[in-house]
């Protein structure tokens, strides 16, 4: 292989190199909306009301 070839050949190689695939992700933001109903308002007023009664030096 000669001189010229040679230099050809790391050249070609070098631009292939230098085209080497890109890929950008974008990722939009999610909203989340959370709406407490009744029920669990309840179920958690009377787990407090359970743990104030077994642990009356709590508050």
């Amino acid at each position: 292989m000669n001189k010229s070839a040679l230099i050809s050949a790391l050249i070609a190689t070098g631009a292939l190199a230098a085209c080497a695939p890109t890929i950008h992700v974008k990722v939009d933001p999610i909203n989340i909306y959370a709406k407490l109903d009744a029920n669990v308002r309840v179920q958690l007023d009377k787990e407090v009301q359970t743990a104030i009664q077994q642990n009356p030096n709590l508050f």
